[in-house]
């Protein structure tokens, strides 16, 4: 079976332009998004574009604020701060990696966690940890999460092994599978007998970021395999997974493109809409 991101996308999308459209009948102020910017780098300027795009189609205001390159760290702070006593700006986003002279550490505790959309502020993350859901999910995690209870797997008491063990995916998305009651073990590249342990899971994450890393022998006939990987090999654009081969074997699998990447883009505007609900009380 295909896991395809888009129904479950689409539906998070519904969701957004129902929610914008009773603010426009209650003549409330709309969601707006303020995406930081650092620099000229092209794949900034294309995720940019994506991004005001995305957030056209589904009514989101979107301005940016481009910065020069060379800013230093407390010009960089006083940006954040006039975003987050600007009470129209209810998300912002910061376009990662930043250059060197800027502290990453600390520009991600100077957000307000209410605006915090990309989960950058510790406090946005410790909820996660405490199974506290009044604060911001980091995207891909969630994706991983909405798209499993979309096509409606129960989680309880399934074996998840997520080969990702970082504060962006692998760590977060233990807790959101432990609150499913789910059994998760987290590998990484110093596991031992990797396939060993893919193999027996029920559930595999695979976010090692390798190109067709993972191939058939990672896996059990009855595995659902998601793949949070995004490569560009020979010019297009791939998963860890080898598709072809593993599609053939396991039960259901995450496509790339059109799986969890899919999910995580409409996710990052719905967290617009969950930052302009927190601000509002």
């Amino acid at each position: 079976m295909l896991l395809k991101g888009k129904p479950v996308a689409d539906k998070i999308k519904d969701d957004i332009l129902q929610t914008v459209s009773d603010l426009r009948i209650t003549g409330k102020s709309l969601p707006r998004l303020a995406i930081l910017r650092v620099g000229e780098r092209a794949d900034d300027i294309a995720y940019e574009t994506r991004i005001l795009k995305n957030c056209d189609s589904v009514g989101i205001e979107a301005a940016v604020v481009h910065i020069d390159n060379n800013i230093d760290m407390v010009s960089f702070l006083e940006a954040i701060e006039k975003l987050n006593n600007e009470p129209n700006i209810h998300g912002i986003l910061i376009f990662r990696p930043l250059p060197k002279q800027l502290d990453i550490e600390q520009i991600s505790r100077a957000i307000k966690p209410e605006k915090d959309i990309d989960c950058m502020n510790p406090i946005n993350m410790e909820k996660v940890f405490e199974g506290d859901a009044t604060g911001i999910l980091p995207c891909t995690p969630e994706a991983v999460m909405q798209i499993l209870k979309h096509y409606e797997y129960d989680l309880t008491g399934k074996n998840v092994a997520i080969v990702n063990r970082s504060m962006v995916l692998g760590r977060p998305l233990s807790m959101l599978f432990l609150n499913e009651n789910a059994t998760v073990t987290i590998c990484h590249s110093k596991t031992k007998d990797l396939p060993g342990v893919t193999s027996k899971a029920d559930i595999v994450v695979a976010g090692v970021g390798k190109a067709n890393y993972f191939g058939p022998q990672y896996f059990s006939e009855k595995a659902v395999v998601v793949d949070v990987g995004i490569n560009f090999e020979n010019g297009s654009l791939c998963g860890d997974v080898e598709f072809d081969s593993v599609s053939k074997q396991v039960v259901a699998i995450t496509p790339v493109p059109g799986g969890v990447g899919t999910v995580t883009s409409m996710l990052l505007l719905n967290n617009v809409i969950k930052a302009m609900k927190l601000q509002s009380k």
